[in-house]
């Protein structure tokens, strides 16, 4: 992947869109169907000004608490916001309406728990199923062996509307070892959306992050979740 020198947020934020860009046409893409999500965990709010004003317009957080912080403080400008990270059952009521997607539904208890609240506050809720595609121990998601079975009793839900899927692959030094990962997820998708159970769609593929966004892209990802090449590394 191409580096730039300097920390200049606006920097970093061109050369993503230009690798998306780049890798969207190397897949015989258009770049028009791949959205980058800015990934603003630990970012300060100066930070995500300066990437605003370079572009970004899609904003993704993993902590519920500083999310509210900064939303409040962005409320002005034209961005709009998708929860990316693990979401605890009991943690659903705070975040229903706030957020346009949420990336990291890992489980039916939980969909159903966001159905519940959305039905509560009279909404419909866009969610991501997010498949463990590496069957690690470690991370939470739907077996993808198992995923297929459970698309019916997801689709039957009211107020929440499957819009794709998600995976975070094993952790691996080259880009290129995820490539068999995000390649199982498009399957995957193509098998649960030939169901045509209603309420679910698979036109969404939220999968590649800093490092391997790029080979996502030429498999498939239509939202890519990116942070540390364009803010840089966290500071936890």
């Amino acid at each position: 992947m191409e580096s730039e020198t300097g920390d200049s947020v606006a920097r970093r934020v061109r050369l993503v869109l230009e690798n998306i860009r780049r890798a969207a046409v190397r897949a015989g893409r258009s770049p028009a169907e791949v959205r980058l999500v800015a990934a603003t965990k630990t970012v300060s709010v100066e930070r995500i000004q300066e990437g605003i004003a370079a572009g970004l317009s899609l904003l993704g957080e993993n902590r519920m608490q500083e999310a509210l912080a900064k939303m409040a403080c962005l409320k002005d400008t034209p961005v709009r916001w998708h929860f990316i990270g693990q979401l605890q059952r009991r943690k659903v009521r705070s975040i229903i309406g706030l957020f346009d997607m949420i990336h990291s539904v890992d489980s039916v208890e939980l969909a159903q728990e966001i159905d519940r609240r959305a039905g509560e506050g009279g909404i419909t809720q866009r969610i991501l199923l997010e498949v463990n595609m590496g069957g690690e121990s470690t991370k939470a998601g739907f077996r993808p062996d198992a995923i297929e079975r459970q698309i019916p009793i997801l689709g039957a839900l009211p107020h929440v509307r499957i819009q794709g899927l998600m995976t975070i692959p094993p952790p691996a030094p080259e880009a290129e070892e995820a490539r068999s990962y995000f390649c199982g997820l498009r399957e995957l998708a193509g098998r649960i959306a030939d169901q045509e159970v209603p309420s679910v769609t698979m036109q969404e593929l939220s999968m590649g992050m800093s490092h391997d966004y790029e080979v996502a892209i030429e498999e498939g990802a239509t939202l890519v979740r990116v942070g540390t090449a364009i803010f840089g590394a966290r500071h936890v």
